[in-house]
This record gives C-alpha cells, structure tokens and sequence, in this order.
C-alpha cells in the first residue's frame, strides 16, 4: 500500500493533504494569518522589573512588551527534589538583561504575550525539557505497568551525557525504540541549534520558531508507507530539503517539487474532496449516503441505503451498505478531523453476526487514524457511541462560520410564517400607538407573499385597525428580517 503526500503552499496558507488508495484521507490547513506565537523561544531584553506586582516587562520584538510572572521563571531544583523558596524577581532580572523566554500565552488585544523561563520543546511521541533531567508521562497512559515500561524503555535510549528530560506522550504508547531514538535526536540538535543562537544572537531575537506544517509533515506524518511528499512552491521545497537534511534524513529522497501546469491538489481531485467534506451529505458508491451532523456537544453519522438494492434479500443490502458505510465513516472522521463524542447509525441489523462483522470493519478502518480514539459495541438501541481526541479545529470550523441568515440553525422560517410574525406585531402596535399608516420593510419573498397569497389578510386586518398598511421591499434584508415603520 502506498500513501502520497501533496503540500501546497502558498504566502497566505499551506495545505496538506494525503492520498491512500487515490482518495484523500486527511486535509490539514495552517493560515498565515492565525498562526500564532505560543510555543516560540526568543532572546529577550528586561525593560522593565515591577517588585510590586513580582513580575516583569520583557522585550522579543513584537509591537508590545511580553508579560513575565514570578511563578514562570524557572529556577533550578534542591537537591531533596523539593522546590527552593521562591526568590523576589527583583533579587533575580535586571533592567537590560538578556533572557530565554518561551510564548505559553499569545497576545490578546492590548495585553502582551505572557512568557515562561521553562523550555519545553515538543516532538512526535516526547516533548524535551533541557532545564530538569525528570521523565514524566502524559496522564492519558492510564495503565501503570505500560507507564513503567515506557519510562524504562526512553531511560535506555537517552545517552549518558544527557542533562535534560523528557515527557512521554500518548504517540508513544506503540513506537518502536527506532522511531522514540529518532525524536530524541532531532529534540536534542533543536536545542543545541537555539543554544548556539543565544551565544551569538543580540537581544531581541527570534531562537526557535514552532515548526510550521510543512515541516510539521516531515517529522509527524511520513512512514513507511509514503511514497512521495509533493510540494508545489520551489521556495518551500528548497526549505524542507535544508530541514530533512538535518532532521529527518530518510524522508529527503521521497520529497519532490511539482512542476506540472495543473493545479496540485486539481490533478488529484482534492478541491472536490473539500467540497464534500464540508457537505451533510455523503454518497457511498453503491447509492447509499451518510448524513453527518456536527453540532456543539457531539456529532452524529446516520447510514442510509438510499437507492441501493442490491442483494439477494434486504438484510443483505443493508448488510453491505453498513459495512461500504464502515469504511466512509472513517475517512469522514479524519478527512473533516472530528473530535469528542460520535454516535454512529447503522442501519438497524437483526443478525448479530452482521454486527460484529460491521464493528470489526470499522475497527478495521480506523487502524489508519493516528488519533486516539475509543469505540463500544453496540448500543440497546443500535448505536455505536465512540469518542476521537480533539487535537486541532476541525475543517468545518476553519473554512465556515454559521450562516448570517439562520445564525448557524440550518434552516430559516418560511415566508408564510414571517408574514404571520408581522401581522401579529402590526395588531400589538396598533394597540399601543395611533399612527397615520404603518409600512412594513421586509424580504421580496415576503413582500410578494403578502401581495399574492396572503393579500386578503393584510387587507383584512388594515380595516381591522382602520389604518393603510404598505409594503417596502428591503433587497438586503435576509427572509426572517423585517422592520414595521410607524408613519
């Protein structure tokens, strides 16, 4: 089996996608725009110290000056391993003084970046802490004895001179030593890299950057698997080669620049594959559909046979549009990445054989998702229920935002019902003022609603009230807005 990986890059975003079996599995989008600045490391300048508020005023560079609190400055551990009694900030910056910070918070309108003294540098499966030679373990490994294990297993790997630690995290869990050793170098030589910069960089300055998304496939999303990594912009692949090069070595013969005339992600059908990512509804090759719904608190999957009816029986159809819907659905979860609760709607099956074959299909088909995720059996009502770690914003919430005319609802009040709506509040005006006329601002749906079908009682309710009534039509009113004017 083999995985493509086409980047295009262009000076307002970078996009990824991969292709397994010549369907996009996966689309990732990074914009310039909001990329933001937590996790980055600057050499920074003391502007200011504030003994009052035990905190200070530091210098990286950008329009405002970072924000350093007393409790965010690292100091170095007791021998007891207990931590020594915090010292004033005073007693430890000086105005002018040159220090490595690192973004935990970016900025948020006029209040500055806020900054921490303690480094961490995040890998794949560890995150490097060069300041304390401690190996923690993420709190997602519930199980003890894999906790050891793994702990044991990075302690192995580490070289004698090592002084710093690490923290193990849930990509960890199934590596090979070859893949952790692998994390432990480019951790190591990233650090030496920002080391050697703040010996012969000036304050302030830019030491290490978070790794963008192309990089970020270098490092996250090659295997073994891949056969070529496409990047579409000469500029960028001459970067990635510098950077595979020092940090993901094997990767470097795989990485190819794409010179065709048509558009990357059109030559292999990613722009349509968009497209339906962002669409309810899905169709399956044999003519059924999934229907999926993200809403706040979870998303639904329904399966539907629609037109299929192929099959010696019924129960055979359904049989095969659960296990062909096995398959869409887990491509749906990471082509539009999303996460939380799931619930899965199979289409109802009486042979308990069929279900435990649908649910190994789709244990089958989420072998491929590196996210952690859970599946149950079936429910007593016939619903699978699974949850999906949220790592980043799904599709949906990077390319959309809710629609202005029915605020995100999906669906809008027919005009019929808006005409009532405006009926109503013209009788509750009439009761309370004695205006000469009233004129009602709405939609041309509306408008033409009351001037055709509902004629009658917008006529009878002026001789109700003893009042003219007229229309205006208002071109950029949405259908459910409208205004009543009193004349």
């Amino acid at each position: 089996m083999s995985e493509d990986i086409l980047v295009n890059i262009t000076p307002q975003e970078t996009r990824v996608a991969l292709i397994f079996q010549g369907a996009v599995q996966e689309l990732h989008i990074e914009r310039t725009l909001s990329r933001g600045l937590a996790g980055n490391i600057y050499l920074g300048k003391v502007v200011r110290v504030l003994p009052g508020m035990q905190s200070a005023f530091i210098d990286i560079g950008l329009e405002r000056a970072a924000f350093l609190h007393v409790a965010d400055i690292w100091e170095t551990r007791a021998h007891d391993g207990q931590a020594a009694q915090q010292t004033p900030i005073e007693k430890l910056l000086f105005d002018g003084q040159s220090l490595t910070v690192q973004v935990v918070k970016d900025p948020i309108g006029t209040k500055g970046a806020r900054l921490s003294t303690q480094i961490s540098i995040a890998g794949r499966m560890l995150v490097y802490l060069p300041q304390d030679r401690h190996i923690g373990i993420s709190q997602r490994i519930e199980n003890e004895a894999e906790r050891e294990l793994l702990k044991s297993k990075v302690q192995k790997l580490l070289p004698p001179e090592e002084k710093g630690g690490f923290i193990i995290r849930t990509m960890a869990e199934d590596a090979p030593d070859a893949d952790l050793q692998m994390d432990i170098e480019y951790l190591r030589k990233t650090w030496s890299s920002i080391t050697l910069l703040t010996k012969t960089k000036p304050a302030p300055t830019l030491l290490h950057q978070d790794l963008s998304l192309a990089q970020r496939v270098l490092r996250d999303f090659v295997n073994d698997e891949t056969t070529t990594i496409q990047v579409d912009s000469r500029e960028n692949y001459q970067k990635l080669q510098e950077f595979a090069a020092s940090y993901t070595p094997s990767v470097t013969e795989r990485l190819m620049h794409y010179t065709g005339e048509r558009p990357l992600f059109d030559l292999y059908g990613v722009e349509e594959e968009i497209l339906e990512a962002l669409s309810r509804r899905v169709p399956l090759k044999s003519g059924g559909y999934l229907i999926v719904d993200q809403t706040e608190a979870m998303t639904t999957i329904d399966v539907n046979t629609g037109s299929f009816v192929n099959g010696r029986n019924f129960d055979d159809t359904i049989f095969k549009t659960n296990l062909e819907a096995a398959h869409a659905i887990a491509r749906q979860l990471r082509l539009r990445n999303l996460g939380g609760i799931i619930i899965l709607d199979f289409i109802d099956m009486e042979n308990s054989e069929h279900k435990l074959a649908v649910l190994a299909e789709l244990h089958k088909a989420l072998l491929r998702d590196r996210t952690k995720k859970s599946v149950s059996e079936f429910s007593a009502l016939g619903l699978v229920e699974m949850t999906r770690k949220r790592t980043r914003e799904s599709l949906a919430h990077i390319l959309c935002e809710p629609c202005p005319a029915c605020n995100g609802k999906g669906q809008v009040k027919t005009a019929r019902t808006i005409c009532y709506e405006i009926l109503r509040e013209v009788l509750r005006e009439a009761k309370q003022f004695n205006p000469r006329e009233f004129r009602i601002l709405a939609s041309q749906v509306v408008v033409d609603m009351f001037l055709e079908e509902e004629s009658q009682h917008l006529a009878m309710l002026g001789d109700f009230i003893h009042k003219p009534i007229s229309l205006q039509v208002e071109t950029v009113y949405p259908q459910e807005q409208y205004d009543i004017i009193l004349m």
